[in-house]
């Protein structure tokens, strides 16, 4: 029996105490939450689970393994850090830090205390994404060229990050377990409406290896709430909408052709378009919150390598730093470098 401590119960802590709870063999032990309104609703929720704002007592309870931390992301770095200090497994809302040198310290000290750091980026568990990732692998669209993803909604104004650390990640990992890579330079626009000096809307532009290009539109400020990409192959092209209820991947036989006359013409170009079938495949059907919520408690008892650990965390720091650096510099161009690929380099 893993037992779990989850700190904060605010905007996206039930979810995951509700996820946690309900997991064979785990026991929703404390939930840690200052705010007295969502402390009362916690007690009435999970009547057998103590309720406390003291976060030292999940510290210092020896029926505590591991601590899921949902609160706001310039706590995250300090919270982890005294649970892993204290011996506790820890899985940590997105972004993992706001900084990469906080997100290196968290790493090293995970592997110094010997414990699993995984951090919560939940589309790399949905059937859509995962069934996108395998039709990739089997080389059905060919040579990927680019990816387009919309993210936007009439959203909650954070007060301690902008719109790029709010919901980029969830597209930065999705590109990162898609692509199997990191870019190797961002370019970002933003701007602020609605919020003291804080990005409410923004693009960023990603250039990946193999000439491959990735666009991300992320906005608080629209009417309506999209979360649709659009994955383009040589062969086939990919769209998925997660706010579709039946198809949210749709496959198309949809491309070009291009063809070169004769010689003492090379500069004329035929143009065909080639249209085939649309395939709309069957998806796993579960929530991502609870295949994620067992997958952490399989890597706790088997103390084995999280799908999205530390590095993976860091990664996506990287790259939202990267972004808040080209809007500081009017737009400019960011080189990245992918310490991953590196360190397997060097190894």
């Amino acid at each position: 029996m893993i037992g779990i401590g989850v700190v904060g119960y605010g905007y996206f802590g039930p979810n995951l105490a509700r996820n946690f709870a309900r997991q064979a063999d785990c026991n929703l032990v404390v939930i840690c939450e200052p705010n007295e309104e969502r402390a009362a609703q916690a007690a009435k929720m999970y009547r057998s689970t103590r309720v406390t704002p003291q976060y030292p007592e999940l510290l210092n309870d020896s029926d505590v393994h591991a601590i899921v931390i949902a609160t706001p992301v310039h706590t995250h770095f300090d919270l982890a850090r005294q649970a892993l200090l204290a011996g506790k497994d820890v899985f940590v809302e997105k972004p993992i830090t706001r900084t990469s040198a906080e997100a290196e310290q968290l790493i090293e000290l995970a592997d110094r205390q010997g414990r699993i750091l995984a951090v919560d980026h939940t589309y790399l568990f949905t059937g859509a994404v995962r069934k996108i990732k395998e039709i990739i692998d089997a080389g059905e669209l060919g040579e990927l060229i680019y990816i387009d993803a919309v993210r936007i909604n009439l959203g909650i104004f954070q007060q301690d990050v902008n719109v790029i650390y709010d919901l980029a990640p969830h597209d930065l990992s999705i590109l990162g377990y898609l692509l199997g890579q990191a870019p190797t330079a961002v370019r970002a626009l933003g701007a602020c409406h609605g919020g003291k000096g804080i990005e409410s809307l923004a693009y960023l532009h990603l250039e990946y290896p193999d000439n491959v290009m990735a666009h991300c539109h992320l906005n608080w400020l629209a009417p309506v709430k999209l979360r649709r990409s659009l994955i383009c192959g040589t062969k086939k092209m990919i769209v998925y909408d997660d706010m579709e209820v039946s198809e949210k991947v749709r496959v198309y036989d949809k491309g070009i052709v291009l063809k070169e006359t004769a010689r003492d013409q090379i500069y004329r170009v035929l143009v065909d378009y080639r249209t085939g079938d649309m395939v709309a495949p069957k998806l796993v059907h579960r929530e991502a919150l609870d295949a994620e919520a067992e997958h952490f408690l399989a890597c706790v008892r088997n103390r084995s390598k999280p799908l999205v650990d530390g590095q993976s965390g860091l990664q996506v720091v990287r790259i939202l730093e990267a972004a808040t650096r080209s809007i500081q510099n009017d737009s400019a161009r960011v080189l990245l470098r992918d310490p991953l690929r590196l360190r397997r380099e060097a190894a």
